[in-house]
């Protein structure tokens, strides 16, 4: 007489990961969210260790977490994946400042985001 099992929040081809707090703004960080949707796993992978983008590793870490839960929680084929969707969202700002000239206060924020990336099983085309 356990807890029942949660549903799904993903079909049964797809698996999810979730990143949060990433130090970086939502706008910087979708830039390279949009680099890799759509794309093969190791295609995605690839873009991500060689680019110049200092959020990319963040990205990739998440990626990496997406392509495992594909493999050991659901026993989805690791070649087959492709990144689905991978959507970005805000988070806190932390509100800083700095003194300015005649008296003034000049506002420094420092925004945080969260991506959520979805790996979904394809077939090959034969």
């Amino acid at each position: 007489m356990g807890k029942e099992k949660n549903p799904r929040r993903v079909a049964e081809n797809e698996a999810m990961a979730k990143s949060r707090m990433l130090r970086t703004s939502p706008q910087k960080l979708n830039l390279v969210a949009a680099m890799i949707r759509g794309k093969k796993v190791d295609k995605a992978l690839t873009d991500l260790t060689f680019s110049k983008k200092r959020i990319a590793g963040d990205v990739k870490k998440c990626l990496q977490s997406a392509i495992a839960n594909a493999e050991n929680n659901h026993g989805l084929d690791v070649d087959g994946l492709v990144v689905a969707e991978a959507w970005v969202g805000k988070n806190l700002v932390m509100k800083r400042g700095r003194p300015r000239a005649r008296g003034r206060f000049g506002k420094i924020m420092k925004p945080f985001s969260e991506l959520t990336i979805t790996v979904r099983q394809v077939e090959e085309q034969a």
